[in-house]
């Protein structure tokens, strides 16, 4: 598997990227050794931040997880992902390697979810907005995410409200 450590606000060790590596080591018999893992490490006030994303195939798996100690959060994202790998596991299989997750039965049984129970579908009403707009809008609802008609590229759009309380947009690419 090939890793990149990035920092931001920091230069991480030698010794958080080796642990990286061999947490990942977990993650990586799933993938194989052409898969590629994003870790950025980042430093605020009074917490380390860590952010793992995997990328084999076409699938992404990302965590993200805080912690006082930049190491914690390392091994909380790496479980985080493990977690995903075992909760997406029959699906997941299908576009991985055959057999990546015979040794992983073994450790623990798991039972695959193949109908998602859709509990309440909305229809919505897409009227052009600009982003500042679609922002103002999602906070006046107070939701986390917002889907709009892009008044500038009309495009359905969607604004997030993101942890570091700043905001995302996410646009379509139909190339």
């Amino acid at each position: 598997m090939k890793i990149t450590v990035i920092g931001r606000k920091c230069t991480p060790r030698d010794s958080f990227k080796e642990r990286a590596e061999k947490r990942l080591q977990k993650v990586e018999k799933f993938f194989g050794s052409d898969a590629e893992a994003k870790i950025t490490a980042t430093v605020e006030k009074n917490e380390q931040i860590v952010e793992v994303t995997i990328f084999h195939d076409g699938i992404f798996f990302r965590s993200q997880e805080r912690a006082a100690n930049m190491n914690d959060a390392l091994d909380r994202c790496a479980d985080s992902i493990v977690r995903q790998i075992r909760k997406n596991k029959t699906k997941v299989e299908k576009k991985l390697k055959k057999g990546a997750f015979e040794t992983f039965e073994a450790v623990e049984a798991f039972e695959p979810e193949d109908n998602y129970d859709v509990v309440r579908s909305k229809s919505i009403n897409l009227k052009p907005q600009s982003v500042d707009e679609a922002i103002l809008q999602m906070n006046l609802l107070d939701h986390q995410f917002y889907v709009f008609l892009d008044s500038s590229n009309d495009k359905v759009s969607v604004v997030y409200a993101r942890k570091d309380g700043g905001y995302g947009l996410i646009i379509p690419d139909t190339d």
